[in-house]
């Protein structure tokens, strides 16, 4: 050995991460799928290789994730549902959403 470090292989490109505001429209991507088990009367996420059970809650969310209204949207929406605080419900909805975000089990569609 020469003494010389090897060169440490840095990515060319940053990946980014997509940021869940009041302002996003969250749906499910094609390969995630929200499906209830009659059997065992519980709600599952389908993904690959994985099977998720949410949370009452989040099945709540997910099910009105659809990508056309934005988390406020559907906050707003759900504190008239359940007579709720819909800043307490849009603060959750960002929590749950980004978590999912991050993991690849939810996707942001954009406008336009």
């Amino acid at each position: 050995m020469s003494g010389e470090e090897a060169p440490v292989w840095r990515p060319s490109v940053t990946p980014t991460r997509a940021v869940v505001t009041r302002d996003s429209r969250p749906r499910l991507p094609r390969h995630v799928v929200l499906r209830h088990d009659p059997a065992r009367d519980r709600w599952l996420i389908l993904v690959p290789e994985r099977v998720l059970i949410p949370e009452p809650t989040a099945v709540v969310l997910l099910q009105e994730a659809d990508g056309q209204r934005t988390v406020a949207e559907i906050a707003a929406h759900l504190a008239q549902t359940y007579a709720a605080d819909a800043a307490v419900i849009e603060a959750d909805a960002i929590e749950m959403f980004q978590d999912m975000s991050d993991r690849g089990f939810l996707t942001l569609v954009s406008e336009g």
